[in-house]
Protein backbone atom coordinates (compact mmCIF):
# COMPACT_ATOMS: atom_id res chain seq x y z
CA UNK A 1 0.00 0.00 0.00
CA UNK A 2 1.70 3.42 -0.64
CA UNK A 3 2.29 5.39 2.11
CA UNK A 4 0.13 8.48 1.58
CA UNK A 5 -2.84 5.99 1.44
CA UNK A 6 -1.40 3.82 4.63
CA UNK A 7 -1.19 7.64 6.50
CA UNK A 8 -4.70 9.19 4.95
CA UNK A 9 -6.16 5.86 6.87
CA UNK A 10 -4.83 7.14 10.00
CA UNK A 11 -5.74 10.80 9.44
CA UNK A 12 -9.13 9.95 8.36
CA UNK A 13 -9.90 7.63 10.96
CA UNK A 14 -8.99 10.03 13.82
CA UNK A 15 -11.14 13.03 11.91
CA UNK A 16 -14.03 10.74 10.68
CA UNK A 17 -16.39 11.10 12.73
CA UNK A 18 -18.05 11.69 15.94
CA UNK A 19 -20.16 9.97 18.99
CA UNK A 20 -22.86 9.11 21.00
CA UNK A 21 -22.30 10.24 24.38
CA UNK A 22 -21.45 6.95 26.32
CA UNK A 23 -18.86 6.04 28.54
CA UNK A 24 -15.47 4.82 26.50
CA UNK A 25 -14.97 1.29 25.03
CA UNK A 26 -13.18 -0.42 27.67
CA UNK A 27 -11.47 -2.70 25.63
CA UNK A 28 -10.19 0.00 23.55
CA UNK A 29 -9.02 1.96 26.32
CA UNK A 30 -7.11 -1.27 27.65
CA UNK A 31 -4.75 -1.19 24.62
CA UNK A 32 -3.93 2.75 25.01
CA UNK A 33 -0.42 3.58 25.88
CA UNK A 34 0.12 3.73 29.63
CA UNK A 35 2.13 7.28 29.27
CA UNK A 36 -0.86 8.58 26.96
CA UNK A 37 -1.00 12.65 27.68
CA UNK A 38 -3.84 13.39 24.93
CA UNK A 39 -6.83 11.19 24.23
CA UNK A 40 -9.50 11.51 22.70
CA UNK A 41 -12.88 9.62 21.64
CA UNK A 42 -15.43 9.73 18.56
CA UNK A 43 -17.76 7.50 16.93
CA UNK A 44 -18.60 7.55 13.36
CA UNK A 45 -22.26 6.02 13.91
CA UNK A 46 -23.45 9.28 15.15
CA UNK A 47 -22.46 11.30 12.70
CA UNK A 48 -24.31 9.60 9.74
CA UNK A 49 -27.98 10.53 12.04
CA UNK A 50 -26.12 14.15 12.74
CA UNK A 51 -27.69 16.87 9.94
CA UNK A 52 -23.60 18.75 11.18
CA UNK A 53 -22.13 15.17 10.94
CA UNK A 54 -23.35 14.30 7.69
CA UNK A 55 -22.01 17.46 6.36
CA UNK A 56 -18.35 16.64 7.71
CA UNK A 57 -18.39 13.13 6.23
CA UNK A 58 -19.84 14.13 2.62
CA UNK A 59 -16.87 16.86 2.97
CA UNK A 60 -14.29 13.96 3.23
CA UNK A 61 -16.26 11.77 1.10
CA UNK A 62 -15.89 14.35 -1.79
CA UNK A 63 -13.12 15.95 -1.37
CA UNK A 64 -10.36 13.55 -0.25
CA UNK A 65 -8.28 11.90 -2.90
CA UNK A 66 -6.40 10.11 -0.29
CA UNK A 67 -9.42 8.53 0.90
CA UNK A 68 -10.88 7.85 -1.87
CA UNK A 69 -8.00 6.20 -3.49
CA UNK A 70 -8.00 3.69 -0.12
CA UNK A 71 -11.77 3.01 -0.89
CA UNK A 72 -11.54 1.97 -4.49
CA UNK A 73 -8.31 0.13 -3.62
CA UNK A 74 -9.25 -1.70 -0.37
CA UNK A 75 -13.10 -1.65 0.14
CA UNK A 76 -12.42 0.01 3.44
CA UNK A 77 -13.99 3.26 3.54
CA UNK A 78 -13.22 4.85 7.26
CA UNK A 79 -16.57 6.48 6.92
CA UNK A 80 -18.96 3.89 6.77
CA UNK A 81 -16.85 0.60 8.26
CA UNK A 82 -15.98 2.58 11.49
CA UNK A 83 -17.96 2.66 14.22
CA UNK A 84 -16.06 4.39 17.37
CA UNK A 85 -12.87 5.31 17.65
CA UNK A 86 -9.88 6.38 20.43
CA UNK A 87 -7.05 8.18 19.35
CA UNK A 88 -4.42 8.84 22.11
CA UNK A 89 -0.28 10.49 22.51
CA UNK A 90 2.11 11.36 24.72
CA UNK A 91 2.01 14.67 24.10
CA UNK A 92 5.59 14.91 23.70
CA UNK A 93 6.84 18.12 21.96
CA UNK A 94 7.97 17.31 17.97
CA UNK A 95 7.74 13.75 18.28
CA UNK A 96 5.14 12.67 15.84
CA UNK A 97 4.01 9.33 17.36
CA UNK A 98 0.54 8.00 18.58
CA UNK A 99 -2.28 5.67 17.48
CA UNK A 100 -5.73 5.60 16.74
CA UNK A 101 -7.56 2.15 17.73
CA UNK A 102 -10.94 1.75 16.09
CA UNK A 103 -14.05 -0.27 16.78
CA UNK A 104 -15.83 -1.81 13.56
CA UNK A 105 -16.48 -3.68 10.57
CA UNK A 106 -12.74 -4.22 8.58
CA UNK A 107 -11.75 -5.98 5.21
CA UNK A 108 -8.48 -7.63 6.18
CA UNK A 109 -8.42 -9.13 2.86
CA UNK A 110 -9.16 -6.05 1.06
CA UNK A 111 -6.11 -4.19 2.65
CA UNK A 112 -3.43 -6.62 2.97
CA UNK A 113 -4.02 -7.51 -0.63
CA UNK A 114 -3.76 -3.75 -1.26
CA UNK A 115 -0.56 -3.87 0.45
CA UNK A 116 1.08 -6.67 -1.57
CA UNK A 117 0.49 -4.48 -4.98
CA UNK A 118 1.34 -1.05 -4.24
CA UNK A 119 4.84 -2.07 -2.59
CA UNK A 120 4.04 -2.55 1.21
CA UNK A 121 4.58 -5.01 3.71
CA UNK A 122 2.41 -7.53 5.96
CA UNK A 123 3.59 -9.02 8.73
CA UNK A 124 2.33 -11.07 11.89
CA UNK A 125 2.95 -9.69 15.26
CA UNK A 126 1.12 -11.17 18.55
CA UNK A 127 -1.34 -13.03 15.85
CA UNK A 128 -2.15 -10.17 15.07
CA UNK A 129 -1.86 -8.88 11.13
CA UNK A 130 0.16 -5.54 10.31
CA UNK A 131 -0.23 -4.03 6.98
CA UNK A 132 3.13 -1.34 6.71
CA UNK A 133 4.18 1.51 4.36
CA UNK A 134 6.94 0.97 2.61
CA UNK A 135 9.22 2.72 4.77
CA UNK A 136 8.29 0.08 8.00
CA UNK A 137 7.24 3.38 9.92
CA UNK A 138 3.68 3.45 9.69
CA UNK A 139 1.67 0.34 10.22
CA UNK A 140 -2.57 -0.66 10.89
CA UNK A 141 -2.82 -3.95 12.64
CA UNK A 142 -6.37 -6.24 12.61
CA UNK A 143 -6.54 -7.36 16.47
CA UNK A 144 -9.44 -9.06 14.86
CA UNK A 145 -12.48 -8.01 12.16
CA UNK A 146 -13.78 -5.55 14.15
CA UNK A 147 -11.01 -4.35 16.42
CA UNK A 148 -8.24 -2.41 14.60
CA UNK A 149 -5.21 0.09 15.81
CA UNK A 150 -2.95 2.38 13.43
CA UNK A 151 -0.28 4.52 13.92
CA UNK A 152 3.47 4.52 14.09
CA UNK A 153 5.08 1.34 13.64
CA UNK A 154 6.26 0.95 17.40
CA UNK A 155 3.05 1.93 19.10
CA UNK A 156 1.25 -0.38 17.25
CA UNK A 157 2.75 -3.47 18.28
CA UNK A 158 2.99 -2.14 22.10
CA UNK A 159 -0.92 -2.27 21.73
CA UNK A 160 -0.43 -5.71 20.08
CA UNK A 161 1.07 -6.70 23.52
CA UNK A 162 -1.34 -5.64 25.30
CA UNK A 163 -4.08 -7.34 24.86
CA UNK A 164 -2.73 -9.45 27.41
CA UNK A 165 -1.02 -6.75 29.20
CA UNK A 166 -3.82 -4.38 29.72
CA UNK A 167 -2.54 -0.84 29.84
CA UNK A 168 -3.33 1.45 33.07
CA UNK A 169 -3.61 4.99 32.67
CA UNK A 170 -3.12 7.56 35.46
CA UNK A 171 -6.47 7.74 37.68
CA UNK A 172 -7.38 11.34 36.82
CA UNK A 173 -6.53 10.50 32.82
CA UNK A 174 -9.65 7.96 33.65
CA UNK A 175 -11.82 10.06 35.14
CA UNK A 176 -11.94 12.58 32.92
CA UNK A 177 -12.07 9.93 30.35
CA UNK A 178 -15.09 8.82 32.27
CA UNK A 179 -16.72 12.15 32.94
CA UNK A 180 -16.60 13.39 29.04
CA UNK A 181 -17.02 10.45 26.90
CA UNK A 182 -20.65 10.32 29.21
CA UNK A 183 -21.32 14.02 28.87
CA UNK A 184 -20.19 14.77 25.15
CA UNK A 185 -20.56 13.04 21.74
CA UNK A 186 -16.83 13.53 20.79
CA UNK A 187 -13.85 14.64 23.09
CA UNK A 188 -10.76 15.50 23.46
CA UNK A 189 -8.34 15.46 27.11
CA UNK A 190 -5.31 17.43 26.92
CA UNK A 191 -2.97 16.72 30.32
CA UNK A 192 -0.27 18.86 29.14
CA UNK A 193 -0.06 22.53 28.31
CA UNK A 194 -1.60 23.01 24.37
CA UNK A 195 0.55 25.40 23.73
CA UNK A 196 3.27 22.63 23.57
CA UNK A 197 1.02 20.11 21.07
CA UNK A 198 0.57 23.36 18.74
CA UNK A 199 2.80 26.43 19.44
CA UNK A 200 1.48 29.44 18.63
CA UNK A 201 3.93 31.66 16.82
CA UNK A 202 0.72 34.40 16.17
CA UNK A 203 -0.81 33.88 19.28
CA UNK A 204 -2.81 36.88 19.57
CA UNK A 205 -2.08 39.79 22.37
CA UNK A 206 -4.99 40.87 24.50
CA UNK A 207 -5.11 44.40 26.21
CA UNK A 208 -4.85 44.17 29.87
CA UNK A 209 -2.49 40.86 29.49
CA UNK A 210 0.99 42.88 29.46
CA UNK A 211 3.40 43.02 26.17
CA UNK A 212 4.28 39.65 24.72
CA UNK A 213 2.11 37.63 26.74
CA UNK A 214 0.00 34.93 25.07
CA UNK A 215 -3.36 35.10 26.37
CA UNK A 216 -3.09 31.25 26.77
CA UNK A 217 -0.08 30.58 27.89
CA UNK A 218 -1.58 29.85 31.40
CA UNK A 219 -3.44 26.60 30.45
CA UNK A 220 -1.95 23.61 31.75
CA UNK A 221 -4.43 21.20 30.97
CA UNK A 222 -7.53 21.41 28.68
CA UNK A 223 -10.65 19.27 27.38
CA UNK A 224 -13.20 20.13 24.78
CA UNK A 225 -16.31 17.95 23.87
CA UNK A 226 -19.23 18.45 21.03
CA UNK A 227 -22.47 17.43 21.42
CA UNK A 228 -24.80 16.67 17.70
CA UNK A 229 -28.10 17.60 17.01
CA UNK A 230 -30.64 19.83 16.09
CA UNK A 231 -28.81 21.53 17.87
CA UNK A 232 -24.73 21.76 17.95
CA UNK A 233 -23.21 22.59 21.69
CA UNK A 234 -19.14 22.89 21.71
CA UNK A 235 -17.41 22.76 25.46
CA UNK A 236 -14.23 23.52 26.41
CA UNK A 237 -12.27 23.77 29.92
CA UNK A 238 -9.11 25.37 30.51
CA UNK A 239 -7.22 24.25 34.18
CA UNK A 240 -4.62 27.43 34.41
CA UNK A 241 -2.26 28.06 37.50
CA UNK A 242 -4.42 29.85 39.13
CA UNK A 243 -7.66 31.55 40.38
CA UNK A 244 -6.07 34.61 39.07
CA UNK A 245 -4.81 33.47 36.14
CA UNK A 246 -8.42 31.79 35.58
CA UNK A 247 -10.34 35.05 36.13
CA UNK A 248 -8.07 36.74 33.47
CA UNK A 249 -8.28 34.12 30.90
CA UNK A 250 -12.13 34.48 31.26
CA UNK A 251 -11.87 38.15 30.86
CA UNK A 252 -9.51 37.93 28.06
CA UNK A 253 -11.70 35.56 26.25
CA UNK A 254 -14.91 38.15 26.50
CA UNK A 255 -13.04 40.75 25.59
CA UNK A 256 -12.02 38.98 22.21
CA UNK A 257 -15.83 38.20 21.84
CA UNK A 258 -16.81 41.79 22.06
CA UNK A 259 -13.98 42.57 19.60
CA UNK A 260 -15.65 39.94 17.00
CA UNK A 261 -18.96 41.20 17.79
CA UNK A 262 -18.09 45.02 16.43
CA UNK A 263 -16.06 43.18 13.55
CA UNK A 264 -18.94 40.98 12.54
CA UNK A 265 -20.91 43.62 10.44
CA UNK A 266 -24.10 42.36 11.78
CA UNK A 267 -23.70 39.22 9.91
CA UNK A 268 -26.42 36.98 10.90
CA UNK A 269 -24.89 33.27 11.52
CA UNK A 270 -22.04 35.53 13.44
CA UNK A 271 -24.22 37.47 15.46
CA UNK A 272 -26.06 33.57 16.63
CA UNK A 273 -22.85 32.54 17.10
CA UNK A 274 -21.44 35.00 19.71
CA UNK A 275 -25.26 35.48 21.46
CA UNK A 276 -25.06 31.35 21.58
CA UNK A 277 -21.61 31.78 23.57
CA UNK A 278 -20.92 31.69 27.32
CA UNK A 279 -17.68 32.25 28.87
CA UNK A 280 -16.93 32.25 32.82
CA UNK A 281 -14.46 31.00 35.45
CA UNK A 282 -14.18 29.01 38.45
CA UNK A 283 -11.47 28.78 40.81
CA UNK A 284 -8.16 27.87 38.46
CA UNK A 285 -11.39 26.82 35.63
CA UNK A 286 -12.75 28.55 32.76
CA UNK A 287 -15.59 27.07 31.14
CA UNK A 288 -16.60 28.01 27.53
CA UNK A 289 -19.78 26.89 25.31
CA UNK A 290 -21.07 27.66 22.25
CA UNK A 291 -24.48 26.76 20.74
CA UNK A 292 -26.04 27.09 17.47
CA UNK A 293 -28.32 25.22 15.40
CA UNK A 294 -26.68 22.62 13.21
CA UNK A 295 -27.57 24.28 10.07
CA UNK A 296 -26.23 28.04 10.86
CA UNK A 297 -23.09 25.49 12.28
CA UNK A 298 -22.80 23.99 8.68
CA UNK A 299 -23.34 28.36 7.09
CA UNK A 300 -20.40 29.00 9.43
CA UNK A 301 -18.03 26.00 8.27
CA UNK A 302 -18.85 26.32 4.76
CA UNK A 303 -15.71 27.12 2.11
CA UNK A 304 -16.53 30.94 1.06
CA UNK A 305 -17.54 31.43 -2.30
CA UNK A 306 -14.69 33.11 -4.56
CA UNK A 307 -15.83 36.58 -5.78
CA UNK A 308 -15.52 34.63 -8.76
CA UNK A 309 -17.86 31.69 -8.01
CA UNK A 310 -20.29 34.40 -7.19
CA UNK A 311 -20.34 35.93 -10.41
CA UNK A 312 -21.12 32.34 -11.80
CA UNK A 313 -24.20 32.00 -9.12
CA UNK A 314 -25.41 34.86 -10.31
CA UNK A 315 -25.18 34.45 -14.22
CA UNK A 316 -27.02 30.87 -13.03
Amino acid sequence: MKARILTATVVVMVLSGFAPARAADQQLLNLLMPDAKVVAGVNVDQAKTSPFGQYVLLQMQSQDQNMRELAAQTGFDPTRDVHELLVASSGEAGKETGMALARGNFNIAGVTGAAAQHGGFTETYGGATIVEDPKRTIGIAFLSSSVVVAGDLANVKAAIDRQTSPSILPATLLTQINEWSNSQDAWMISAVPPTTLAPRPNAPKVPGLGPGQDAFQSIQQAAAGVRFGSTVTLKAQGQTDGSQSAQQMSDALKLLASLAQMQSNGDPTAMALLQGLSISSQGNLVNVSISLPSDQFIKLVQPKKTTLEQRRTVRK
